[in-house]
């Protein structure tokens, strides 16, 4: 039998488990077992099993581990240490590439966290939750969050208009609902499916029939930008009124215009299909 960093071979796979356990004193409970080779008999000869048995590691330990090498692949120079690993792992990432483990408003560490925690739960009878932060960016993010949330609402109430954020992951928008839940001045609801879900905050005095605006998009005029039938429009004519005069019908041969309708704001995913999607009444959500 033969031994090679922890791979044990055998003519069984059963076999070469056993001396792989009793190589490193441990018990079956507590080894993790990968099986690399199952063995077959050959015309001439046969191929030996083969598995790789380790001491199991703690879901902390296996989800910094995890982080690690995924980082090591994609050319990141880091080091992933446990904070904590009782009721929740918590791992911070030390690298001096931080923008590249969090990427943009944090989906890149997102990513990275979903992954360490599926990996980390791998034969787990019970779940155990995996927080990732770099540069303690979740703690400045909820902050600027919270500070969003109530700026949000002021304007809201202030204009009479519902006021729609960006698309969020649950965990952001919970933060959202939950520093707003005690105003007594706005309500917050989400819409749309995911990834492009967000939060709308509507005021009690909007007006009946409100489509509302996306904060911090700049609007023309009342009207959220409508170019008026005397404006110039960008080739630098005047508009002219449809059909002609009053009492003309277009003819049969011209293409109809649709109708344009006004979005305010543009994230990815956006589409006029968005009106038409479920939306919750509720304060609070996920």
């Amino acid at each position: 039998m033969e031994k090679t960093e922890n791979v044990f071979s055998a003519k069984t796979v059963d076999e070469a488990i056993e001396e792989g356990l009793t190589a490193l004193g441990i018990t079956l409970d507590e080894a993790e077992i990968t099986v690399l080779e199952e063995g077959k008999k050959k015309l001439f000869g046969s191929v030996k099993a083969q598995v790789k048995v380790e001491k199991k590691r703690s879901e902390g330990k296996r989800a910094a581990d995890f982080i690690d090498e995924l980082l090591s692949i994609i050319g990141v120079s880091a080091v992933s240490e446990i904070v904590s690993e009782e009721e929740t792992v918590n791992i911070d990432v030390k690298t001096t590439a931080s923008s590249r483990v969090i990427g943009k408003r944090g989906d890149v560490l997102d990513a990275i966290q979903c992954m360490a925690g599926a990996y980390a739960n791998i034969g787990s009878d019970s779940y155990k939750k995996v927080v990732v932060d770099c540069e303690n960016y979740r703690a400045q993010r909820e902050q600027t969050l919270r500070e969003l949330a109530l700026k949000l609402a002021a304007k809201a109430v202030e204009t009479g208009r519902k006021m729609s954020l960006e698309p969020m992951t649950p965990y952001e928008r919970r933060i959202i609902h939950s520093v707003l839940m005690e105003n007594t001045e706005v309500k917050t609801v989400s819409e749309g499916k995911e990834p492009v879900r967000h939060i709308v905050v509507i005021p009690n005095n909007a007006k009946p029939g409100d489509r509302g605006v996306r904060y911090g998009e700049r609007r023309g005029g009342r009207d959220g930008g409508r170019r008026e039938r005397g404006d110039r429009d960008r080739r630098g004519n005047r508009g002219e009124k449809r059909g002609g005069d009053r009492g003309e019908r277009r003819s049969s041969g011209a293409p109809k215009r649709g109708k344009k309708e006004i979005y305010f704001g543009a994230y990815l995913g956006n589409s006029n299909s968005a009106d038409k999607e479920q939306t919750e009444t509720v304060k609070t959500e996920e």
